[in-house]
């Protein structure tokens, strides 16, 4: 309406504006379409402002700001890089107050057989929001709540009365589906990351985590680590025999099943903490009662505290959820009483200690372990999580930021940031770790725990020299020479500094090698939170990722195509039907069946 009249003007403030994903080549195209159809339904509705950011395309009379975009979408966008809005996650309520915003849009679900409502899936910045602009005395937005019939009821801090709005919307006939993220393969070196990081996880301790096949390969090492406790150790000391001896994990975890369970105070509840309650892992229990969990820490808890626990504790606490189909299912269909120990509630509670009451905070939060991801970070410590080095917004910087500095606030806490050492570009591979980079999310002064495939690096406390030792200890073999060149050259290492005898060994294909017969026997599936795709859909995954890979530079192209016009072996005619490639007869379409058959062939038995 307003695109159509020159004479309104429309601002709207937001984040992750999410969209079906959509394909960058033919190939991708066949494979994609059918999928989004089926996952997504032809009625999905697609946020118009969203498509016309992507295009530059918006009128002259909207205006978007975002403070979190959907990972990667946006590089290209003027419109959307002009008006990204950067800003800790737990200040964007101040920050929308002060703008004046006048109209607040929630969905929300209704209480069966009730009359309330809950802010379900979103009640991150709306009661801050409101505090804020109570604090700031400027007027309370008109809230609009429309009711979602497939959002699941939550009760406990983000239910209210229906007086809570001012408009309440209806619309008739049956809603779309909630967006549900597809779900992706973990990898090797996503496996790799998840298992070093599940020993640093403290049995009666807090467990915050983010979304992505990072975290997706944590909470099933950790469930692993509860319910299959001798198949657990045996991938770990695959992956380093003296793993359970390293002062880190002596230190800070332990291997052991959870005897006591974990608590969840997450901005983000999501399909991994779905697997953690029913493995029986989440089931450390608080309450919003400072004395009694005092209490309850110092193992002195009384019968009353007993009984509290069991008829009001939590479980979990979360800002927002967002995950597949499957967590939604779950969500809406929990017992009443399963569902009261998941606290769905404001973002200032979740991320951070000083908006509200820090001693019980504190006492809730005991040994917590901050699990995010970053997309690289420099030898020294620093971590670029958000932005490239140009300035261009991947995402945000949501809670990453509040999650760093709780850990080290937070006496027992860790902050662990977790990243793939190595990223495929078109030029070949690239390290993630950088001796410098122009672009910092986490500073250096707020190192803790870097992980990844390659291990743990402990920096909180190090040294210069300690920290670029522990960090060229985790980076691939093929970057640690000019690394360990750079830090010799700005005096952070002595001249002659040796590379480690184990660094030489931190390569993808001896990663490859140590999980090959984790991977082979189903100690580590592809899919471990459930996957979106049917089974030939799940082979077409893994040979179109191979493919990609391999044609990223020229050379790989190449190689790749003679391969494929070589004579090989049976041809997956499931997988060619599903692309729509079988027995075509046009050049393009023939190569393309040519070059997906021989992917097909290479990782039928190889994970990706």
């Amino acid at each position: 309406r307003v695109a159509a009249d020159p004479a309104l003007s429309l601002t709207i403030l937001t984040a992750l504006s999410l969209t079906p994903p959509r394909a960058s080549s033919d190939l991708e195209r066949r494979f994609l379409d059918p999928f989004v159809a089926r996952h997504f339904g032809a009625d999905f509705p697609v946020l118009e402002y969203a498509i016309a950011m992507r295009a530059d395309n918006l009128p002259a009379n909207i205006r978007v700001e975002e403070f979190y975009l959907q990972s990667g979408a946006l590089l290209d966008s003027r419109v959307a890089q002009r008006s990204y809005l950067s800003v800790n996650y737990t200040h964007v309520a101040r920050t929308v107050a002060a703008r004046g915003v006048n109209v607040l849009v929630q969905k929300v679900s209704r209480e069966p057989h009730g009359s309330r409502l809950s802010l379900s899936s979103n009640p991150d910045l709306t009661f801050d929001l409101l505090d804020a602009c109570d604090r700031l005395g400027v007027p309370r937005p008109l809230l609009v709540a429309e009711i979602d019939p497939g959002l699941p009821w939550l009760d406990g801090p983000c239910s209210v009365a229906e007086t809570f709005f001012d408009v309440i919307v209806e619309l008739p006939g049956s809603a779309p589906e909630l967006f549900a993220v597809p779900r992706q393969p973990v990898s090797d070196a996503e496996y790799a990351i998840g298992l070093y990081a599940s020993a640093l996880v403290r049995d009666g301790g807090t467990l915050q985590i983010g979304i992505g096949a990072l975290s997706d390969a944590l909470c099933h090492s950790l469930v692993l680590r509860h319910t299959r406790n001798e198949a657990y150790r045996a991938v770990l000391r695959a992956l380093d025999p003296e793993l359970e001896t390293r002062d880190c994990v002596a230190r800070c975890g332990g291997l052991g099943p959870f005897s006591q369970g974990l608590y969840g105070a997450s901005e983000m509840v999501n399909d991994g903490f779905r697997l953690l309650m029913e493995a029986g892992i989440l089931r450390r229990r608080v309450v919003d009662d400072e004395e009694a969990m005092q209490r309850i820490v110092a193992g002195a808890a009384t019968p009353s505290d007993e009984e509290l626990l069991a008829s009001e504790g939590r479980v979990l606490d979360g800002a927002f959820f967002l995950g597949s189909k499957d967590l939604y299912r779950w969500l809406r269909e929990l017992p009443a009483d399963v569902a009261r120990s998941i606290g769905m509630t404001r973002v200032s509670h979740i991320n951070e200690l000083y908006g509200g009451n820090e001693a019980l905070e504190r006492a809730q939060r005991r040994d917590a372990r901050f699990f995010n991801t970053c997309m690289l970070m420099t030898a020294l410590g620093a971590a670029a999580s958000d932005a490239l080095e140009d300035g261009r917004v991947v995402s945000g910087v949501g809670g990453q930021y509040n999650f760093v500095a709780m850990a080290h606030a937070l006496h027992d806490a860790r902050s662990v940031l977790m990243f793939r050492a190595i990223r495929d570009t078109r030029t070949g591979a690239e390290s993630s770790v950088h001796w410098s980079y122009a672009h910092t999310t986490i500073p250096r002064h707020l190192r803790d725990i870097a992980i990844t495939e390659y291990g743990i690096a402990d920096l909180r406390g190090a040294t210069d020299e300690a920290c670029v030792t522990r960090m060229l200890g985790i980076c691939d073999a093929r970057f640690e020479p000019a690394l360990r060149a750079s830090a010799i050259r700005s005096l952070k290492l002595a001249p002659g500094h040796a590379q480690s005898p184990r660094t030489r060994c931190n390569t993808p294909d001896a990663i490859r090698e140590l999980l090959r017969p984790f991977r082979a026997g189903g100690t580590l599936p592809d899919y471990p939170v459930g996957s979106d795709f049917t089974d030939v859909e799940q082979r077409l995954v893994r040979a179109l990722g191979w493919l990609k890979t391999r044609a990223r530079t020229p050379a790989g192209k190449f190689s790749t195509l003679l391969r494929a016009l070589s004579p090989g072996g049976a041809r997956d005619d499931e997988a060619l039907q599903r692309m729509a490639l079988l027995d075509v007869a046009s050049p393009a379409p023939w190569l393309q069946a040519r070059l997906l058959s021989h992917a097909l062939r290479h990782t039928r038995e190889r994970p990706v």
